[in-house]
């Protein structure tokens, strides 16, 4: 059996949901199908989630207007029964998000984020699985909040994995050419509280199932030709990179490379599973392979971070930073669950780059500057490049100052103001 995931931008509009359809029913056999939510239905309920909490009821009531009229544009133009039940479906799911913002906020944003966010892959998940049966496809919806296991770190959800291996292999069940649709990016409490995997986490549901079920691949179905060595939006010239091996496709995720969820490689490669990365426009084509393969020729590899910020940290009394100065340094970046993009240490400094979470930005300097002194610095890039040489290094520093480097062997990384 395999194991396909199509991101929000394969499904963005009624045509792009037909074009999911001939792709599944190219495929014969036994198939689990990953949804993410519609196009920008994420940002979408993140604004629902602002105007929430701020309480905001003119806000929250337009951007439900949004979410209401996108899901039944799509839905009007794939079915032309009115009657057809995928309408009364999707009506259940929104009233059931319309209670949970009626409540009064809970005192932790994270946990009220992923109650919310969750519907996106809902709505989703059920018109594509509603389309399906109608195309006379054997096609069944199963919540994977019963099947993933997490604790509760909401936002950022660690899996239970013996209790979720257990779960799946009961729950996805497959008659002979069963076709079993289901929710990327979320999972659930033992409570049953539901949980999500981080921001993209979709890829990272593909590569659960996948595990948990023996796939023979996992198929992420996405709106480039494959893995790129560099994101088209920043770079002009890029190469299609046809093979990559575990390992390579790990340090390009753990850097920002945007096509793949950086937990989505480990669960794969420990049973031995390929992950092919293919183009839904162009689906014939042979796109990215990864797996447990070596190559001679090292394509190098270009990964750009932007809206960077620095923060340099040193004692207020002038001595030398030390262990005890790191521990509570580390110690405020976890409970904010902050993740360190660069850092350097020298013996007066502590220097970190991190993303711009304007939510958390100002809460991790009030805590920083009551130890230690504090000089931070926004609007940066960060720069990765992976099997560089100088030559790959002039090509991105042009109009740039650098404003920290760190490199090893295979990997350069370089924090740049751009010069405009």
């Amino acid at each position: 059996m395999l194991v396909y995931k199509f991101g929000g931008a394969s499904i963005k509009s009624a045509e792009a949901v037909r074009n999911v359809s001939d792709i599944i029913k190219n495929h014969s056999g036994k198939l689990a199908v990953v949804i993410s939510a519609m196009g920008k239905t994420t940002d979408n309920l993140e604004r629902i989630i602002e105007s929430y909490v701020n309480r905001d009821a003119e806000k929250l009531a337009s951007e439900m207007g949004v979410l209401k009229k996108y899901h039944f544009d799509i839905i009007e133009h794939l079915f032309e029964d009115k009657n057809h039940p995928v309408y009364a479906d999707i009506t259940e799911q929104l009233e059931e998000l319309g209670w949970i913002l009626e409540k009064e906020p809970s005192l932790s944003f994270d946990h009220d984020y992923d109650q919310i966010i969750c519907f996106g892959e809902i709505l989703s998940s059920k018109i594509v699985a509603h389309f399906l049966k109608s195309q006379h496809m054997e096609a069944k919806w199963i919540d994977i909040r019963f099947s993933i296991k997490t604790n509760n770190t909401y936002r950022e959800a660690r899996i239970n994995w013996e209790l979720t291996n257990r779960l799946v292999n009961e729950h996805f069940t497959f008659a002979k050419d069963d076709i079993l649709v289901t929710q990327g990016f979320m999972g659930s409490t033992i409570d049953n509280i539901t949980t999500t995997l981080g921001r993209e986490g979709s890829d990272y549901t593909g590569a659960i199932l996948s595990h948990a079920l023996g796939a023979k691949k996992l198929v992420i179905w996405k709106d480039v030709p494959g893995v790129l060595n560099a994101d088209p939006k920043w770079f002009d010239e890029t190469v299609l990179l046809e093979e990559l091996s575990y390992r390579d496709a790990i340090e390009l995720a753990y850097y920002g490379a945007s096509v793949i969820h950086p937990k989505t490689i480990k669960p794969l490669q420990n049973k031995n599973i390929d992950l092919h990365v293919k183009s839904f426009i162009h689906p014939e084509a042979k796109g990215t392979v990864i797996s447990n393969v070596e190559y001679e020729k090292l394509v190098p590899s270009f990964i750009f971070k932007m809206d960077q910020v620095l923060i340099r940290i040193s004692p207020e009394d002038f001595s030398f930073i030390a262990e005890d100065n790191l521990q509570t340094i580390f110690g405020i970046l976890s409970e904010n669950r902050v993740k360190i993009n660069l850092m350097q240490n020298t013996a007066l400094n502590f220097t970190i780059c991190i993303n711009n979470d304007k939510r958390k930005l100002p809460r991790i300097l009030e805590q920083l500057s009551e130890d230690f002194k504090v000089i931070h610095e926004n609007n940066l890039e960060l720069i990765t490049i992976r099997y560089f040489d100088e030559s790959t290094v002039e090509r991105v520093m042009k109009n740039k100052e650098l404003i920290l480097e760190h490199r090893d062997k295979k990997n350069i990384q370089l924090l740049v103001r751009d010069r405009g």
